[in-house]
């Protein structure tokens, strides 16, 4: 799942100005958008508020949806460049395909980890015989400079390393949670974790005092750092934590996201992360003129057309006067 909004408007983010050093509790609501003709989501990052938790610079957490009689997800062949997207599923399945050749059918707890470096394209549907729920959520991974220009590829892993306590397991989706590590690729200090809890459960993670995090809720009610945090919205917690206290009102469902601040400035664009408004200009006119992104193969339909780029130049946030 990919930003499909063609009236796209530039995000600026990145760089430690942004980040909140100690302790807080930030609750965000999510902005509605429409993915098609089935699917509406709820996105979190990037928020006016906030616009980055360490590298993690967008998401979206959709469903559980009622796709009995639906089409489900239809996702178009698009473009990525400067990032890396996460696809994560609580029920339903998604048909990945894109340029490099890959294919592949994720399905609940497993991990779909795609990094474009340079210039990928991809496409994401629900298979025609499909479940009757969707229910999910996908984010982006901003590729630091020393990597963003790596060849693109495709990872799917089925088997997930677990942290356990009294109610609760917490599947490790990329970099690592005390102690265990995702094999997933990571390309700078960061976590990110499914939590499941159960009713009344009361645990503490372990929790990295140099990186920033959120909790993202996906079902049921669960008390994060004594803030109540209901289904498709986010508590961003900033930096300076060692522990974090979790307390489950019923079955729950959490992802924890953090990393290390990332200093650099970035410009967000549709489906591009850049550092100028030149590089999205040029990523822009690639896709158009069907160059550098590839081809994906198999899908029935055309590709996306990018949205125009807005009226002067994008400037990372650093750099506005």
């Amino acid at each position: 799942m990919s930003n499909l909004d063609l009236q796209a408007t530039p995000s600026v983010c990145g760089g430690r100005g942004f980040v909140a050093a100690e302790p807080v509790r930030e609750l965000l609501s999510p902005r509605r958008v429409q993915l098609g003709a089935s699917t509406e989501v709820r996105r979190l990052l990037p928020n006016l508020g906030r616009r980055m938790v360490g590298a993690w610079a967008f998401v979206d957490h959709y469903g559980p949806d009622d796709i009995a009689d639906e089409p489900g997800m239809q996702v178009p062949p698009h473009p990525h460049m400067g990032l890396q997207t996460v696809s994560w599923l609580h029920d339903g399945e998604v048909l990945h395909r894109d340029s490099t050749g890959s294919l592949a059918t994720i399905r609940p707890r497993e991990l779909g980890l795609m990094t474009s470096g340079r210039a990928i394209s991809h496409s994401e549907e629900s298979p025609r015989r499909h479940a009757r729920l969707l229910h999910g959520a996908q984010l982006w991974v901003a590729l630091p400079d020393a990597h963003r220009h790596t060849e693109p590829h495709f990872q799917h892993h089925t088997d997930l390393p677990t942290v356990t306590a009294p109610g609760l397991a917490a599947t490790v989706i990329l970099g690592e949670l005390d102690g265990a590590a995702s094999p997933g690729t990571s390309y700078t200090p960061i976590v990110g974790a499914d939590l499941t809890l159960t009713r009344g459960a009361q645990a503490s993670l372990p929790l990295d005092p140099d990186f920033e995090y959120a909790v993202l809720s996906m079902s049921g009610e669960a008390h994060v750092d004594g803030v109540p945090v209901l289904p498709g919205s986010m508590l961003y917690l900033g930096c300076g934590r060692t522990r974090l206290p979790l307390r489950a009102e019923s079955d729950a469902s959490l992802m924890l996201l953090g990393g290390e601040p990332f200093e650099e400035e970035l410009v967000m664009f549709w489906n591009w992360i850049g550092r100028s408004h030149e590089e999205i200009a040029q990523a822009r006119a690639d896709w158009m003129e069907g160059t550098r992104f590839g081809e994906v193969k198999g899908y029935d339909g055309p590709p996306l057309p990018a949205p125009a780029l807005p009226a002067g130049p994008l400037k990372p946030r650093g750099r506005v006067r």
